[in-house]
């Protein structure tokens, strides 16, 4: 894997305080990144301690984060954009459709935040990056988190950036379920969530996928019990993950359109078919650009997720949900099938349910990009003529309610 340590400089660093400590913002300092991140990241440096839902703390946190737009100076502009499970806060290289002028997420009325999230490898603190003083990654001994946990985390940026409200939550997949979460834990402060292509908790079909790409990695001699060197990672077994990965993102029919039985040598058992080569071709991708831990950390957390959990049943946590929700379902969707985003869509007092039509299965919420901006689009039109307060900040100012308290409700997995 070609790990690098990059940069990113922020112009005016210094140091600033926000609720439960100091903390560093755009400090010129080297971004641990096991890809490439735009030269326009910004780092968040959190110089106190961080409680987990696991009970374990972090010393200091780190969040790369990156904002398009200016911040009203009310603090009610902001749309907070969510990433997947191998992304970054690069909304512009994965979404692009969505962001621009006249688009879903327009700079030029909103203001609007993506950050990598806990426990990733694209500049927050994660497997990669180094515990206080210490020069190694944390590597396997990076605790466990939790969806909560990236939430709470992304909450105490926004404060430090002056957010006092957000207009939209919008993400898909792992994104869709930090969504959900920013409802269950701030629905004061959130105006509409839009989840798409996931669920309100991990079925046990992704729990094996899940299982299935972690015996992967684990099972290649070079995992080393999660303790490799940067130059000598677990490449086959990371590859191997994201293949498996791959048949779930996509559907029987994207594949048929687009391999067929195309192969060199077809008809003989030698045959080299062009849909292995492509798999192929999938993983090197992800050896190159991710960090086999840091893909462990956030398939653990996903498989953690559900918005039960430490609440109550699951339905009338669902129920007591008030937030306006678009959510979206894929109808080629087989990791995250239609069924599950029926049942947010029915259970989510204020939802309504909309489709994204694609044959390319569960990919098709970053695929389909113009069909989510348009869908979008038309989801904050509705909500905004419904509910013309909603984009107003309270008029006594609040304070954001403490991410540094573990939750009464929190229990350890």
């Amino acid at each position: 894997m070609n790990v690098a340590a990059r940069v990113a400089a922020e112009q005016g660093a210094g140091s600033s305080a926000v609720a439960g400590g100091p903390a560093l913002a755009g400090a010129s300092s080297a971004l641990a990144s096991a890809g490439p991140v735009s030269s326009e990241t910004r780092l968040y440096i959190r110089l106190a301690p961080f409680e987990l839902e696991s009970g374990a703390f972090l010393p200091e946190t780190r969040v790369a984060y990156r904002t398009w737009g200016q911040l009203a100076p009310n603090g009610d502009n902001a749309v907070l954009v969510c990433h997947a499970l191998t992304g970054s806060a690069d909304v512009d290289a994965w979404w692009p459709a969505l962001l621009g002028r006249g688009r879903a997420l327009d700079p030029e009325r909103d203001f609007i935040v993506a950050s990598n999230v806990l426990g990733s490898c694209y500049g927050s603190s994660g497997p990669l990056t180094p515990p206080v003083g210490g020069l190694a990654p944390w590597g396997p001994d990076f605790p466990a988190v939790s969806i909560r946990d990236m939430v709470r985390l992304q909450a105490l940026l926004l404060e430090y950036l002056g957010v006092r409200r957000l207009r939209l939550v919008v993400g898909g997949s792992l994104g869709g379920m930090q969504v959900l979460e920013w409802a269950a834990l701030y629905p004061e402060r959130v105006a509409a969530i839009a989840p798409l292509a996931t669920s309100g908790r991990h079925s046990a079909w992704c729990i094996g996928l899940s299982a299935a790409q972690r015996q992967a990695i684990v099972s290649d001699p070079r995992f080393r019990g999660g303790r490799y060197p940067a130059e000598d990672p677990p490449a086959s077994g990371l590859a191997v993950a994201r293949m498996v990965a791959m048949l779930s993102y996509r559907s029987r029919a994207s594949f048929e359109e687009r391999f067929g039985r195309q192969a060199d040598g077809e008809g003989r058992p030698t045959a080299s078919f062009a849909v292995a080569g492509y798999l192929d071709h999938q993983g090197q991708k992800l050896v190159d650009r991710f960090d086999a831990n840091a893909y462990l950390t956030l398939m653990r957390a996903m498989d953690s997720h559900d918005l039960g959990r430490g609440r109550g049943r699951y339905e009338q946590v669902l129920r007591s949900l008030g937030t306006p929700a678009l959510v979206g379902a894929i109808d080629s969707d087989v990791l995250y099938p239609p069924i599950e985003q029926r049942e947010l869509a029915s259970l989510l007092p204020h939802a309504e349910l909309v489709w994204i039509r694609s044959a390319h299965g569960h990919d098709a919420f970053l695929i389909e990009g113009e069909q989510v901006n348009r869908l979008l689009l038309a989801f904050r039109r509705r909500v905004e003529s419904e509910a013309p307060g909603a984009r107003s900040a309270p008029r006594e100012p609040l304070a954001w309610p403490s991410a540094e308290r573990r939750p009464l409700w929190a229990s350890g997995f």
